[in-house]
């Protein structure tokens, strides 16, 4: 084994362009050469569903795939105490009997395999990120050298497969993008790599609120208010993560600089649209904004004009492709941005 290597392999890889699947895929020969392996597996863990999401699994059947990716899994892991970064783990290390282990017992064993290396992956902060195992047929105990070597490749191994990555890549193209964070489908707040922290991003924020309630397609934008900013609004860009996303992703959600010509429209105008892409009529337009029906009717008259268009529907259209609106629910909002990254 030339440990130095399978080091410098295992770095490579870890920092190529791609999806973390493609990446996985990568990191199999040199952990062959770590250990001569007869089954690989490396996912990402899934704490939602309490479980892992393969992203290489490999010398088994379709059955052994699935129990890997389950929760009787999960159960074990933390039932040998690799729940925080940890020296990976061999058969003959186990505190606890293989034939008490149920994914040995009820597959592993049976699938023909007999001693492992095997570890979780976490980051540097101590989030857990997924997983590696490494099994094989031999009864033949893997070296303390393997082990140790392991061990020392988790922090690249961890960066190879880690989803964020590529999360913050999708926000690095929303053009000045200055600060974002991903959004959970059980609406918990991850921050992405390389971007600062936000007021109007942190958890509870309406920003978020209207992100979750105005994301219709795989993208679309919209206008808060900012009067720090130069020409007082910043603009949020919320982008549809794929539903097949590991951890569970559902949006990311960019602040950037406004940038765009709003084409003279007024603030209550773009809110006046915010209403009118919420599929309110001027009657319940006017009790939101407590102004009277004709003031809303003035509103639309002067916002055809500026959006060259010839019906309120037209324009409702124009505003949401262009992000030329205030969602209704920062209405009354104005940002405080005197302590601001976006500058």
């Amino acid at each position: 084994m030339d440990a130095g290597r399978i080091a410098v392999e295992v770095a490579q890889i870890s920092v190529m362009p791609g999806p973390p699947a493609e990446r996985a895929a990568a990191l199999l020969e040199p952990l062959h050469q770590l250990l001569p392996f007869d089954g690989a597996w490396l996912a990402l863990a899934d704490e939602d569903h309490r479980g892992h999401h393969s992203l290489v699994s490999t010398g088994w059947d379709r059955r052994t795939a699935a129990y890997l990716d389950g929760p009787i899994l999960v159960d074990e892991i933390e039932q040998l105490g690799m729940t925080r970064p940890h020296t990976p783990l061999r058969v003959a290390d186990f505190p606890t009997p293989v034939s008490e282990l149920r994914s040995w017992a009820e597959c592993l064993t049976p699938a023909g395999f007999r001693e492992c290396l095997q570890m979780g992956l976490f980051t540097a902060d101590g989030r857990p990120m997924g997983f590696v195992g490494l099994f094989t047929g031999s009864a033949t105990v893997p070296s303390d050298a393997a082990r140790d070597l392991l061990a020392i490749l988790g922090p690249a191994l961890t960066q190879a497969i880690d989803p964020l990555r590529s999360t913050a890549a999708a926000a690095q193209l929303v053009h000045s993008a200055a600060a974002a964070v991903i959004l959970t489908r059980s609406r918990d707040v991850l921050a992405v790599p390389g971007l600062p922290d936000h007021p109007a991003l942190r958890p509870g924020s309406p920003v978020l609120a209207a992100a979750h309630k105005m994301l219709d397609g795989p993208q679309t934008s919209f206008l808060l208010p900012a009067p720090t900013e130069p020409g007082g609004y910043l603009r949020v860009t919320v982008l549809l993560v794929p539903q097949n996303a590991p951890n569970h992703h559902n949006a990311i959600v960019v602040l950037s600089p406004c940038g765009a010509d709003l084409h003279g429209l007024t603030r209550r105008e773009l809110e006046v649209l915010g209403l009118l892409i919420a599929g309110q009529h001027n009657a319940q337009a006017a009790q939101t904004l407590t102004v009277t029906q004709r003031t809303i009717a003035t509103h639309i008259e002067h916002i055809l004009i500026k959006l060259d268009a010839d019906t309120r529907a037209l324009a409702a259209v124009r505003a949401q492709r262009r992000g030329l609106y205030i969602p209704p629910a920062l209405f009354g909002a104005s940002l405080d941005v005197s302590h601001n990254p976006c500058r």
